[in-house]
């Protein structure tokens, strides 16, 4: 689980990168707070034993969260570049970091189908989804945003921070954005942006893009496609004919958000925003001349709101997509649809037992489910009560509230609006080989659960 063999490539790495300033005077470190070896080897074993107490997140028994390990090539790379730490505000702090991070991005435009856009990488998708916004908002001011019930809760969050207008709309009961609750949305008026949501994280929905795109048609208001969990699937040849048709729908789009640090294989701290007419980096024009002045190419600070950011998420994506490009059959498509197939598996099972309840059929790769129960309260009871079970299973799954209205087949007395369910991201392509064991274990906390 923990890629050690590796490591040995690092070294030569520096070494190389070192090269290029062999020519720069010897440096006295004297003046460095001095710390021995022994004493850095001692903190690290510390650090290491502290860092015991996490769950097994690389492991495919974590079938919980969306937890998803770095590619090997991306660690090191990151762990490379921070013997520089470039800062890719300008490219005075990371001139080589900064050209990687617009190759990067114009791969990942490119999956899209873009080939003219403007782009950068973000802290993470809060951050480009709040980039995404600001733009929507200055491009229609005054204007409402929309987006499902089931988005991520940080679209609310970010418009309340931008003082824009934003309103939800309900979904159906497969926990996409409901075309009759948008129409009637968009009915009232002053509707300036409607967020799609390709990949939600609750349930992995994905939102009718192209019936959202045709409304565009007759109201005229700018489409954000929220993709930070889902984006990559446009790689993927096994999905459903409608989420199908939603990714090949998505350049159509007016901007984009897509995490790397989620099926991307990137360390945390790498999002990416990306919109389709480069122009509105008039938008993020403002006057640093102390942070520019060696240059006049632009800066990736001049069409960002953050300031500094880490370069060696920059190199890290480059790395990894050298080494897995962006292409639908790939080795890197080919894990995201071992990934659906793992999805399918359980969902089949689930599905034929008894003892359980089954929710929507996943569109990417995540499960939801619950145990049966005569009642909502009692179902949200048992799935707390398997969850804890599962995990001194050693299986580590997540939980989630759901409205009734996503599970209208459930056989129960709602005494309750919401109910407690079972999820589980199967976002590993390991978990299409350990869907046997996941099974296995799941049956055992089931039972002893259903027992008591």
């Amino acid at each position: 689980m923990f890629d050690i063999q590796t490591l040995a490539l690092l070294a030569p790495a520096v070494q190389r990168m070192a090269q290029g300033q062999a020519g720069l005077p010897a440096l006295d470190t004297a003046a460095q707070p001095e710390v021995g070896q022994a004493q850095i080897a001692a903190v690290l074993r510390r650090a290491a034993e502290r860092m015991q107490d996490n769950f097994p997140y690389a492991h495919p028994l974590y079938a919980g969260q969306m937890m998803k390990p770095p590619h090997p090539v991306a660690r090191l790379a990151y762990a490379l570049a921070s013997f520089v730490n470039p800062n890719n505000h300008a490219l005075d702090g990371g001139r080589a970091s900064s050209a990687m991070e617009r190759e990067a991005v114009a791969e990942i435009a490119a999956m899209f189908g873009w080939d003219a856009h403007l782009g950068h990488l973000t802290s993470g998708g809060t951050m480009a989804n709040l980039e995404a916004l600001w733009v929507a908002g200055l491009s229609q001011p005054g204007r409402r945003i929309l987006a499902s019930e089931q988005a991520h809760y940080t679209h609310a969050r970010i418009t309340e921070v931008l003082k824009i207008p934003f309103a939800s709309v309900a979904h159906d009961a497969r926990a996409r954005m409901d075309l009759g609750a948008l129409q009637v949305a968009l009915d009232a008026g002053e509707v300036g942006t409607v967020v799609a949501t390709l990949g939600t994280t609750a349930a992995g929905a994905v939102d009718p893009l192209p019936q959202i795109l045709r409304l565009r048609e007759r109201y005229g208001f700018r489409v954000h496609v929220d993709s930070a969990y889902g984006g990559y699937y446009r790689l993927a040849r096994n999905l459903g004919p409608e989420a199908s048709a939603a990714y090949e729908a998505i350049g159509a789009a007016d901007s984009i958000v897509v995490d790397p640090h989620k099926h991307g294989l990137q360390p945390y701290g790498c999002g990416c925003v990306l919109f389709k007419d480069p122009t509105v980096g008039r938008f993020y024009r403002h006057d640093s001349p102390y942070t520019y002045f060696s240059s006049k190419e632009l800066h990736l600070g001049e069409i960002s709101l953050e300031c500094s950011r880490a370069g060696a998420a920059a190199v890290a994506l480059w790395a990894t997509q050298q080494c897995l490009p962006l292409q639908r059959g790939g080795a890197f498509a080919q894990g995201l649809e071992a990934c659906r197939e793992a999805a399918l598996e359980l969902q089949r099972r689930i599905e034929a037992d008894a003892r359980f309840l089954s929710g929507p059929q996943p569109e990417l790769d995540i499960v939801v489910w619950a145990p049966r129960g005569a009642s909502a309260s009692e179902v949200s009871a048992r799935t707390q009560a398997v969850f804890e079970a599962a995990a001194r299973e050693d299986l580590h799954l997540a939980v989630a509230s759901f409205p009734r209205a996503m599970f209208p087949h459930w056989p129960l007395q709602w005494d309750a609006e919401r109910v407690t369910c079972l999820r589980s991201c199967l976002m590993k392509p390991e978990h299409r080989e350990w869907v046997d064991e996941i099974w296995t274990r799941l049956g055992r906390a089931t039972d002893a659960v259903l027992a008591a």
